[in-house]
Order: C-alpha cells, then sequence, then structure tokens
C-alpha cells in the first residue's frame, strides 16, 4: 500500500477537508463515547448514559465515518463528481450538531431537546443520501459495491424517521395513538441501523477494499457466495426490520436466517480473499484478519438467540452476550480502514504531485507503526476481556478490558492525528499544503 491504486481516479474526489474533517470528528466522537460508556460501567455519569454512550459510538464515530468514506470514495470508485460539495459539508454539521444535542439531552435528562435535535440528525442523513445517492445514480450500472451503498442510504432514509419518533416520544405520547410500540419501533430501528445502514455499507467497501489492498480477487466460488449475500442480504434486513415492527416473530426467524445465512457467505468470501492476499501486512489487512472470527463468534452465539426469541429487547443486535462482539467487528472494520484511508488522503493532496522529483514518504511511513501496534493489542485485548467479562459475567473484567479498550481508541485518535498535524497543515483547505486547484 505503498502506491496509489492504479484504477483509483484522485482526481474525482472532493477537496481533502470535507472528508478529513468528517474522520476528525468521528474520532472525538469515539473518544467521548468511550469515556461516557467508562463511566457508566462505573456508575459516574448520569441521565440516560447508556442510550447516550450508544449514540456517540454509533452514529458519531461510525455512521459519520462511513459518510466522510461515501462521500470521498464513490466519486473516485465510481469514476463521477460529487454532486454537492456543500451538501457534504452541510451533512457534517448537521449531523454533529444533531448528535451533540441528543447527547447533551440524555445526559442532563433534557428531554424536550431531544425531538429538534433528532431532526438535524435527521436532515443530516437526508442530506448524505440524497447528495450520494445522486452521485450514484450518474454512475449506473451500479456494480457490486455501488449496490451496497445504495441500499445502505435507503436504510438511513428509513431509520431517521423512526428515530425521531423515539426522540418525540420522551416528551409526548405519540404511540398511544400508532398500531405499533415503542419496543416494536426501537428494534426496527436499531435493525435498519446496525444491520441495514452501516453492516451493509462494510460489506460493499470490503468487496473492494479487500481485493484492491490483498492483491488478490474473487474466484468462481467467491462469486456464487457474493451473489448469494447480495441478493439476500438487504432482503433480510427488511424483514427483521419491519417483523420487529410489527411484532411478528415467525417472519422475525424468517429474517434472521437470511440474514445470518448472509452474514456466514460475506465472511467466507472475506477469509478466502485474505487467505490468498500477497500484499504485505498491513494495519488495515490485519485488522480485516481479525474481522473474520469475531464475526463467526458473534453468529455463532446469536443463531439459537435469534431462533429462540427473535423479538426481545436483549437479542435486537444477536445474543444477550454478543453485543461487544459486533462492536468489536465494527470496531476492526473502521479502525483499519482509517489507518489507510486518512493516511491515503493525505498522501494524495501531499505528495503525490511531487513523486519522481523528490524524495517523498510512502502512505505507510506518514503513521507511527509502533502505536499502530500498541493500539492492536490494547483494542483487541481489552475487546476479549470485555467479551469474556460479558459472557461469563464477570464485571471486573468487563472494566479491566473496557479501560485497555478505551486506551486502545486513544491511541488509535493520537496516531492518526498526529499523521494530519504533521503532513496536513491548513485542513480547512487554505493552508500552503493544499494551495493547489487539485480537487477544487
Amino acid at each position: 500500500m505503498s502506491t496509489v491504486p492504479a484504477d483509483v481516479d484522485t482526481d474525482r474526489q472532493p477537496p481533502l477537508a470535507i472528508p478529513l474533517w468528517h474522520f476528525v470528528i468521528a474520532l472525538a466522537f469515539l473518544l467521548v463515547g468511550t469515556g461516557v460508556g467508562l463511566g457508566d460501567a462505573l456508575g459516574l455519569v448520569p441521565g440516560l448514559a447508556r442510550l447516550a454512550h450508544l449514540h456517540l459510538l454509533l452514529v458519531g464515530f461510525v455512521c459519520l465515518t462511513i459518510a466522510g468514506a461515501m462521500t470521498q470514495f464513490v466519486p473516485v470508485w465510481s469514476g463521477t463528481a460529487l454532486h454537492s460539495r456543500r451538501l457534504a459539508r452541510a451533512q457534517l454539521w448537521l449531523v454533529g450538531g444533531g448528535l451533540l444535542g441528543l447527547a447533551a439531552g440524555f445526559l442532563s435528562n433534557r428531554l424536550a431537546v431531544l425531538p429538534p435535535a433528532g431532526a438535524l440528525v435527521l436532515l443530516g442523513f437526508w442530506t448524505l443520501a440524497y447528495n450520494v445517492g445522486r452521485t450514484l445514480a450518474a454512475a449506473r450500472p451500479l456494480d457490486v459495491t455501488e449496490r451496497h451503498f445504495a441500499v445502505a442510504l435507503g436504510c438511513f432514509v428509513a431509520l431517521t424517521p423512526l428515530g425521531l419518533l423515539l426522540a418525540t416520544g420522551f416528551v409526548s405520547p405519540v404511540f398511544d395513538s400508532l398500531p405499533v410500540t415503542r419496543g416494536g419501533v426501537v428494534g426496527a430501528h436499531a435493525t435498519l441501523a446496525v444491520f441495514g445502514a452501516v453492516l451493509t455499507t462494510v460489506f460493499g467497501a470490503l468487496y473492494q477494499l479487500v481485493p484492491m489492498f490483498g492483491q488478490t480477487e474473487l474466484d468462481g466460488l467467491d462469486r456464487r457466495l457474493q451473489r448469494v449475500e447480495t441478493v439476500a442480504y438487504p432482503v433480510s434486513v427488511v424483514l427483521l426490520a419491519l417483523a420487529r415492527l410489527v411484532g411478528s416473530a415467525p417472519l422475525a426467524r424468517v429474517g434472521a436466517v437470511l440474514l445470518l445465512t448472509s452474514v456466514l457467505a460475506f465472511i467466507l468470501v472475506l477469509a478466502r480473499l485474505l487467505a490468498d492476499a500477497r500484499a504485505a501486512r498491513t494495519p488495515m489487512l490485519v485488522r480485516y484478519a481479525l474481522l473474520v472470527p469475531t464475526a463467526l463468534a458473534w453468529a455463532a452465539l446469536t443463531v439459537p438467540a435469534w431462533l429462540r426469541a427473535p423479538l426481545d429487547a436483549t437479542t435486537r443486535l444477536g445474543a444477550p452476550d454478543a453485543g461487544h462482539l459486533l462492536a468489536l467487528t465494527l470496531l476492526f472494520v473502521l479502525v483499519g480502514t482509517l489507518y489507510h484511508v486518512v493516511p491515503f488522503l493525505v498522501w494524495v493532496h501531499r505528495y503525490s504531485d511531487r513523486l519522481g522529483f523528490e524524495d517523498v514518504p510512502m502512505i505507510d511511513d506518514l503513521y507511527d507503526g509502533r502505536l499502530a501496534r500498541a493500539d492492536l493489542y490494547l483494542v483487541a485485548g481489552g475487546g476479549a476481556l470485555l467479551v469474556a467479562g460479558d459472557l461469563f459475567a464477570r464485571p471486573g473484567l468487563v472494566v479491566v478490558g473496557g479501560g485497555a479498550l478505551g486506551l486502545g481508541l486513544v491511541t488509535v485518535a493520537a496516531n492518526l492525528s498526529l499523521v494530519i498535524w504533521r503532513h496536513a497543515p491548513g485542513l480547512s483547505g487554505r493552508g500552503p499544503a493544499f494551495g493547489s486547484t487539485r480537487g477544487e
């Protein structure tokens, strides 16, 4: 990964400041969300701390990272210009501002703040869906990655009104006049968010990233499995979300079986691609490899839980004790991707024009390898302790594992922040490093 892949059209990308600000603010939300989670585990955080923790991590870190990545790479991969740079900037501040309002409302118990804050988040994600959707529309016919992104955008559009309804329900008895329960809306909202918007994006991105940077490609079996996942997974998410909304256990079981089958098909493709990878080990590929056993463990624990009680509140995200396994899976994907994306963007804008004229660093030289190894051990080890504490009901392990995981995430944020600080002066786009017309 020391060079830019030949088939990536970097001239199509938006100005560096747009995706980088998404990633910087996402990392800030990651740190805040981790702190709130640790404080909640120790009984030090007031209000609805668990809801604040979940939204800071899922919306603030995961979804803003996805928004920045889509804004950056859909134009690059699709060979078309981003529909609107102004909308790309607006989506960040709408989602970020709305999330700050949600977190403040949860932690302070000032619930009247939640509906207007939720409306801002909705506007932000609808802006993302419109902007990236219009960009994808210009790239038809869509490849497998683009189709996954289109499905994910549809899930963002569907899940945010449910979230706004839930926020309004904190201050108004809106569910008294509706044919669905609050629990049903929560289940549908969570399903569309985690399995729809987030995991669909992850699957689509990895179909592109692993062959590209692992220097490998899908064979006949991989493509057959990919077709199964591509068709069955979106259907399974819709069925499971709808079943939870209306309270239909039989329909939920059908959706759950389809979803787990699709996940296993994807994991098999990913494992085969990683096994055949010819590229040197990098922070990105190492973390993708860790995703495989983590996701398999989540699926194995989830199968009996979803077959037994797919509508239960404790099984919304899998088996009752598997929530941190799923979170760890997402962390491996997102942190691994950020370890390439952030240095890649900085390198292209800062050093690519100098290649061949002077000595320039390689992409992997921009971050500190020792910090990358340290955060890997802390995140993987802390995550393992956290999961073990959940499975064996050991609160002490949960606290120790959460502390190690939190320290690992702080190390991730520090390492990537140093890349920007050292190599990307003028992050706003007005600094000397980005004074050229590239991408403007």
